[in-house]
């Protein structure tokens, strides 16, 4: 059922991202049928009535934000778990000892705590790198939430000190194939299925290679963990191109820019992540990525990586850690954070003709930011003060394709603290069934 038709009315900006960059003042947008019908200044859209109109007075309106890479199903259960120093190879086996112990209830549960922040905090798409092993459980959420979804199940035919169910290249392939038949387009659509090898280290060139082929045969789309050094194998072998997404892109040369640019594929980058551990953020090849016009995408990776899947935050690591790291303030202006976090976003997910910029046709996925605030006061450059002053707790109003699933900063499709406690208890349980030792950081706790 489609929902009423809806009009944000006079917002004091609307950051719309479209084709010209246009930010609206005394804004109005109207959707009907979940699709965007209009776009304008309050008075140019005055007599344009619909079933339920919003004051968006003094807020600020932006497309629904995309997260290009999210492991959504595990973390929650152990958020904070993992002490400053505990990053990199060893830090992965854990996640996955414990990812892989998971039960079908307690993944539900993590999913839908998971899309409750990432939709509250104006996220309304994002990739799954293959991580959620009990899809069928967390197709509800989805549906429930109206987010839009990438996933896919991960495949690895290599050797690996990872708890990842590794199967021959066949195997592995025809669990891809027949993943991608069962699911694509499902929820009207908003979920695709694609590809999702783990990482150049853990597949084979043959896995590669038949990943990307079934992506081409089947119309969709692949991902892989990515690192530097391996940009020019995965070209070798016929696997990177235009529906290719390189998650990470840690250590990557000039020249495998060139091939990723070369090749068409695109990239996400965690910024959250690489800050928290210490891995170089700023000498990452974002900038130069972007200026060969590759679409870069940001992501929050999980709520035990970053650890929070605020998108707005996660704009502004980006922002402010690689001017940091190039000791430049020219490096990511708050302009290009915005456009990474959305149209450009979606460009990297093959998403950008239905969402990511405030468009006459688009799919209605909004955010309104309620910005009487101390944060966002005084307020004269809105993309500005979204980049630098705001986070998502300021979000007052989501869209998802025309259905508010966020209404004065509270979740309309489940019981925020009574999902969050669920989760505490099967988090607790967890750790208790796995004999995981807490750490309890450096402060005594008594």
């Amino acid at each position: 059922m489609l929902a009423p038709s809806l009009k944000i009315e006079g917002a004091r900006y609307a950051i719309t991202v479209d084709a010209r960059r246009r930010v609206i003042e005394d804004a109005s947008v109207v959707v009907d049928g979940g699709r965007i019908t209009h776009v304008g200044q309050a008075e140019e859209l005055r007599d344009v009535a619909a079933e339920r109109t919003i004051d968006a007075t003094g807020g600020v309106l932006t497309p629904a934000f995309v997260n290009g890479h999210m492991h959504i199903s595990y973390a929650h259960a152990v958020r904070g778990l993992f002490p400053d120093d505990f990053v990199g190879r060893d830090r992965l086996r854990e996640v996955f000892r414990l990812q892989s112990a998971m039960t079908e209830e307690e993944e539900y549960w993590t999913s839908l705590l998971a899309v409750i922040e990432l939709t509250r905090s104006g996220t309304l798409t994002f990739v799954d790198p293959g991580s959620t092993r009990y899809l069928d459980a967390c197709l509800q959420v989805y549906a429930e939430a109206g987010c839009r979804v990438v996933t896919g199940t991960t495949v690895i035919d290599l050797d690996s000190d990872l708890a990842l169910p590794r199967c021959p290249t066949a195997e592995a392939l025809a669990r891809t194939d027949g993943f991608i038949r069962a699911y694509d387009r499902r929820l009207q659509g908003r979920l695709r299925a694609w590809a999702m090898p783990f990482s150049s280290d853990t597949a084979s060139s043959d896995l590669l290679r038949g990943c990307k082929r079934l992506a081409d045969t089947h119309g969709t789309g692949m991902t892989i963990h990515h690192n530097g050094g391996s940009t020019r194998m995965l070209e070798e072998v016929g696997a990177l191109g235009s529906n290719v997404l390189l998650a990470h892109a840690a250590g990557i040369e000039d020249s495998e820019v060139e091939a990723i640019a070369r090749t068409g594929a695109s990239v996400v980058m965690c910024p959250s992540t690489s800050l928290k551990e210490g891995s170089g953020l700023g000498k990452r090849k974002l900038p130069e990525l972007l200026a060969r016009g590759v679409a870069v995408a940001l992501g929050a990776d999980s709520a035990n990586s970053s650890n929070y899947l605020d998108a707005v935050r996660m704009m502004n690591a980006a922002a402010l850690g690689f001017k940091d790291g190039r000791l430049d303030v020219h490096v990511v202006p708050a302009e290009q954070a915005v456009e990474m976090a959305t149209l450009i976003g979606a460009r990297a997910l093959g998403l950008e003709s239905d969402t990511g910029s405030i468009e006459v046709g688009k799919s209605a996925d909004l955010v309104l930011f309620e910005t009487r605030r101390a944060e966002w006061r005084a307020l004269l450059d809105p993309v500005n003060n979204l980049i630098y002053s705001a986070d998502g707790r300021s979000v007052r109003t989501v869209v998802a394709g025309g259905r508010v699933v966020v209404d004065e900063g509270r979740v309309v499709f489940a019981d925020e603290a009574a999902v969050a406690d669920r989760v505490q208890e099967l988090g607790e349980g967890l750790l208790a069934r796995t004999r995981t030792r807490v750490n309890s950081g450096r402060w005594p706790v008594e």
